[in-house]
């Protein structure tokens, strides 16, 4: 087991470990600590605590101090620097005429680095703009191509459910989301209806996943013929949630059918059409594979 301390830079971004170095810290206070890119500005999301070493990558960079409000002076001077900034940089890239669109711009605590994130189709030949903004600002100078989940992430907005963007909110990372969770949650297969403010799938996808897998386990495919206390009968359709299905039933071979609702629980399968019900949503499933990211 080891002592570490989770610090956080963004607003829901990752949260990082790192190595107190005998200092004692609660959750809600601010730290500078040592970082791959130099010293850094964050805010202590877990406190001092032991977890196993198989979840750390050793060794841990160390926590220089507790932020003071200096420290904190720094930052919101900072802030104001990477307005400005950005304004600078929007001119140039106009100037040269490059097809980018820039996101954000992020300046180290320590002043060591500027980093400028953009979006673009394809690449782009940045190394004129590079130099003109290194010129400016006497700094080393990063441009980073981010995809169209980070730029949703850091400018934020609403989602179709009327509140404000999970990635922007709480998620420290983006996890992968398959089309196939969709139609494991009985929604529609419309991209446009399934997708975020980014395009992508909508990352809420993920959230029930194990439970529907769970239920849609203990359920019988559509067609399936089965057997009920009132006689045998075709699954119509199957409710997920409630874990009930309905079926067309026949008391007797040459009988009407009729509708009748049951609980899973309430049913036996004679003859299942899985295997071709399956081949069928792998095809349509493949066909929607494009809309993955």
């Amino acid at each position: 087991m080891t002592e570490v301390v989770g610090i956080r830079f963004k607003k829901a971004g990752k949260v990082y470990y790192f190595d107190p170095d005998g200092l004692q810290m609660e959750a809600g206070c601010d730290a500078i600590v040592e970082t791959a890119r130099g010293v850094e500005f964050g805010s202590v999301i877990r406190g001092n605590c032991m977890v196993p070493d198989e979840t750390i990558v050793l060794p841990l960079k160390k926590v220089l101090r507790i932020a003071t409000k200096d420290d904190v002076r720094i930052v919101e001077r900072n802030r104001k620097k990477e307005a400005d900034a950005f304004e600078i940089c929007l001119e140039k890239i106009s100037h040269f005429g490059l097809d980018m669109k820039l996101i954000d711009v992020e300046i180290t605590f320590d002043h060591n680095k500027l980093i400028f994130y953009f979006t673009s189709d394809g690449r782009v030949d940045f190394r004129e703009l590079v130099k003109e903004l290194a010129a400016v600002f006497r700094m080393r100078i990063e441009l980073r191509q981010i995809g169209v989940r980070d730029e949703a992430k850091m400018l934020n907005g609403i989602g179709i459910c009327g509140r404000a963007l999970c990635c922007a909110t709480f998620l420290g990372d983006f996890q992968p989301v398959s089309i196939k969770m969709a139609k494991e949650q009985n929604l529609s297969l419309n991209p446009t209806k399934i997708s975020g403010v980014c395009g992508r799938l909508m990352c809420c996808l993920k959230y029930e996943e194990e439970a529907y897998e769970e239920l849609n386990r203990k359920l019988p495919y559509v067609g399936d013929i089965v057997e009920t206390a009132d006689g045998m009968g075709e699954i119509l359709s199957t409710n997920v949630l409630t874990q009930t299905v309905k079926a067309a039933v026949r008391k007797k071979e040459n009988d009407p059918p009729t509708l009748a609702f049951y609980h899973v629980d309430e049913i036996k399968v004679v003859k299942s059409k899985k295997k071709k019900k399956k081949q069928a949503e792998e095809a349509n499933l493949e066909a929607l594979k494009q809309y993955e990211d």
